[in-house]
Parts: C-alpha cells; sequence; structure tokens
C-alpha cells in the first residue's frame, strides 16, 4: 500500500458531508444553535416537548440506544439522555412554551451525572408549580424557535417574558447603546438581551464608532496574549520519513507548549484579580484542550496547517493503523476539517480571537465553580464587547458574530470527542485533517 493511500479517502470523500452541519444528537442535517447545541429540527421539538410536559420516559434495553436520524423515535429514553448529556440547557426553553427561546446558553451546559437522572426519572420536575405548557405535539416538524430557521439564519421570534436589566460590573455604557434601540434580527442569536423589538427590520450598515470601553477591554485582552510564532522545531528534512513515535512526541511537544501559554495568559488576563485561584484552576483543567484547538484553529493556523503539515506528510502508517482507526477518530476529523474551513473562510482577527478565547473560558456551567453568577457577568460582558467590535469593523457582515459564537459549542464538542480517541490513533488523524485541510486551501 503507498503512503498516499491513506489520505486520498480524506481528499475525496464527500464535501457535501462536511459542508454541512449534522445534529450532535441523532447525526441528522442541523438547522441552528437550539437550546445550547446544534441540532435539527426535530430534536429540538424532541427535547422541549420533554421538558415543557416533564415527560419521565423509560429504555426497554441497556439504556445505550445507538441515535440516528432514523433510530431516533425508537428510544424516547435514550434521545433525552443523549440531549442532557451533549449540554442542551432545558433552562433556555421559554416558561410560556413559545417559539423562541430564552437564549440563556452561550453553548452546552455541563450538568452533573445525579442532575441528568433526577431529569430522567422525573425528581426534578416534584414540587413545582403546574406551569401551563403549550403541546406541539410529537411531529419532528415542530416550529423554528431559539431565534433560527431551518436556513440557518435567525427568525423573528416573540419578545423574552423576561426584560431583567443586569448590571455588569459598571459597565452599562454599552448596555445603554441597545436599550431603546430597534435591533436587527441578528442579534436574536445572543443570551442576555435587555429590550428589543421583536419585529425590527434588518437595518441597513451604518458607519460607527467602537465603544469606548469596548476599545479598551478588547486591547486589554490582545495584550494578554502571546502572538508569537510558536517555538516548537516543526521543520523536516526532504525524504526524511517520520516514525509513528517521533510524530506522536512532536504532537506531545507542541501541546506542551500551547498548554504553557494558556497558563501564561490567565495571568495577563484583565480580570485576574477578579477570580479565586480555585476558579482558574478549575476553568483552565476544563477548557484547556478548547483553548489549543480554538488557538491552532486561528492564530497559528499557518505554522499547525503549514509546517506540521509538512512534517505529517513524511509519515506513512502502517495497514494495522489504518484498520484501526475509530469511529470516534473519523467523526472528529470530518468535524476538525469542517471547523477549519470555517475559520478559513471567517479570517478571524486578532480581536475576534482574544474575544472568543475569554468567552470559550468563562465558562461558569463548569462543576466546582465557587462564583459561578460572577463568571457569568464576565462572560456576558465579552459577549457585548466581541458584538460591537464585530459590528464596528465588519458593517457588511450582519451574520459575522452570530457565525463565531456558533463556533464555540463545535470546539467544546470536538475537544470532548479527542479524548476519547486511543493516543496511537492521534498521528494519523493529524496527518488525515492537515492534508485534507492544506488540499482544500491549494485548491481556492
Amino acid at each position: 500500500m503507498s503512503s498516499s493511500s491513506p489520505v486520498l479517502p480524506v481528499n475525496s470523500m464527500g464535501n457535501d458531508r462536511v459542508d454541512q452541519r449534522t445534529c450532535l444528537i441523532c447525526g441528522d442535517r442541523a438547522t441552528g444553535l437550539h437550546y445550547g447545541i446544534i441540532s435539527c429540527e426535530g430534536c429540538k421539538g424532541f427535547f422541549k416537548r420533554s421538558i415543557c410536559n416533564k415527560r419521565v420516559y423509560r429504555c426497554s434495553r441497556d439504556k445505550n440506544c445507538v441515535m440516528s436520524r432514523k433510530q431516533r423515535n425508537r428510544c424516547q429514553y435514550c434521545r433525552l439522555l443523549k440531549c442532557l448529556q451533549m449540554g442542551m440547557n432545558r433552562k433556555a426553553i421559554r416558561e410560556d412554551g413559545m417559539p423562541g427561546g430564552r437564549n440563556k446558553s452561550i453553548g452546552p451546559v455541563q450538568i452533573s451525572e445525579e442532575e441528568i437522572e433526577r431529569i430522567m426519572s422525573g425528581q426534578e420536575f416534584e414540587g413545582e408549580a403546574n406551569i401551563s405548557w403549550s403541546n406541539n405535539g410529537d411531529s419532528d416538524h415542530s416550529s423554528p424557535g431559539n431565534g433560527v430557521s431551518e436556513s440557518n439564519q435567525p427568525s423573528p421570534v416573540s419578545t423574552p417574558s423576561s426584560s431583567r436589566s443586569v448590571e455588569l460590573n459598571g459597565f452599562t455604557a454599552l448596555r445603554d447603546q441597545y436599550i431603546g434601540t430597534p435591533v436587527s434580527t441578528h442579534y436574536q442569536y445572543l443570551p442576555h438581551l435587555f429590550s428589543y423589538s421583536a419585529h425590527s427590520a434588518l437595518m441597513p450598515p451604518q458607519a460607527r464608532s467602537l465603544d469606548p470601553q469596548s476599545h479598551s477591554l478588547i486591547n486589554q485582552l490582545v495584550s494578554a496574549e502571546d502572538l508569537e510564532p510558536l517555538g516548537t522545531p516543526m521543520l523536516i528534512e526532504d525524504g526524511y520519513k517520520v516514525t509513528q513515535a517521533e510524530l506522536f512526541a512532536l504532537l506531545c511537544r507542541l501541546a506542551d507548549e500551547l498548554l504553557f501559554r494558556q497558563i501564561a495568559w490567565i495571568k495577563k488576563l484583565p480580570f485576574f484579580c477578579e477570580l479565586s485561584i480555585k476558579d482558574y484552576t478549575c476553568l483552565l483543567s476544563s477548557t484547556w484542550q478548547e483553548l489549543i484547538l480554538l488557538s491552532s484553529l486561528t492564530v497559528y493556523s499557518k505554522q499547525i496547517f503549514g509546517d506540521l503539515a509538512d512534517v505529517t506528510s513524511k509519515y506513512s502508517p502502517s495497514d494495522d493503523e489504518l484498520h484501526r482507526f475509530s469511529e470516534e477518530g473519523m467523526e472528529v476529523m470530518e468535524r476538525l476539517i469542517y471547523l477549519y474551513r470555517k475559520f478559513n473562510q471567517l479570517k478571524v482577527s486578532n480581536e475576534e480571537y482574544a474575544c472568543m478565547k475569554a468567552i470559550n473560558f468563562l465558562n461558569q456551567d463548569i462543576r466546582g465553580l465557587t462564583n459561578a453568577s460572577q463568571l457569568e457577568q464576565l462572560n456576558k460582558r465579552y459577549w457585548y464587547v466581541c458584538q460591537d467590535f464585530t459590528e464596528y469593523k465588519y458593517p457588511h457582515q450582519p451574520n459575522r458574530f452570530p457565525d463565531l459564537m456558533m463556533c464555540l459549542p463545535e470546539i467544546r464538542y470536538i475537544a470532548g470527542k479527542m479524548v476519547n480517541v486511543p493516543l496511537e490513533q492521534l498521528p494519523l488523524l493529524f496527518k488525515a485533517v492537515l492534508h485534507s485541510c492544506k488540499t482544500s486551501v491549494s485548491k481556492e
């Protein structure tokens, strides 16, 4: 078998499959970000009905039924269980049962196994007041909610039932900028909106200045970043054949350097003194893989998809490695290729990268935090900062901000899946991904 055989199928595999987002629950075509995760209309509607009607299901097997587009209706218990495990946020469902979620989640939520068990057994609903929920029936074609239509564009939704005023630790100038102002429909992707007109038309782009506080906070975030090229040597002589052990060792060295940069980054954050060391440790231990993945796909992408790709091209996996490559590895590979293409299309700026990284890091849903509410306030702050910057910098790209934010749950999902890929399969995974991405870019 020639050395090029393992990567040819990767490059020629169905491009349509890569270009389309798939539901994290059943694998069907996803229509957008629903209740915190990328999912299809069917699973979105099923999750909403299950939570709204406080349904308790039973599994006749071992509670590990396969979820696919064709099999998702066979076991409601396992379908709801996977919705919760993937991070669907039940608190984002509107209390009046109408379309248009409350958008409280920036991405998947993490809840304990005990809490999942309480929901699945119905204990979570005991003692709650009887709320009149609307029942949309059991059809997989429930009306679009959470502000996303089947075309994956925001759709008009009802005004949120609550318009609580949220103070952002004195960060009110940006908030006041939006209160009482007609809001473009793409804002409806966002959580924490204070007030808006439910039927406001998409406003034409208008030249405006960047809010001074946004400018200051973004500069602080960018200055905390180490944007210098990676120092790990990735040069290789022509004709040299790289072994699996050598490539694995190189990947470990790169991961070490990237992790070290994240640790140094934390100490330079503008809010470093506001949080406890325990919370920082908890956040880093839970998000370091996501931060490394985000940086590799953006600010360090030229080296990763250039120099590292040259190294991986000199590595030829054995037949045994090819046969042992898992389904988990295939899924990670396809999602990484899609995400790379998405970032390559967006051409994320250093300012956007710094904001995305802070937003992803400030995840108040991580278990073990001592001050989740403070993290939530900080998280909101940088949502608005990033939103303000993208709309100022790219006025003719009204969907740019939601496009950026929808990459975060995908990064979180991929990082979680990579943990399950056997270590010995990582060299082949990186070879396949880098080869496919480099080839696709060279053809553009």
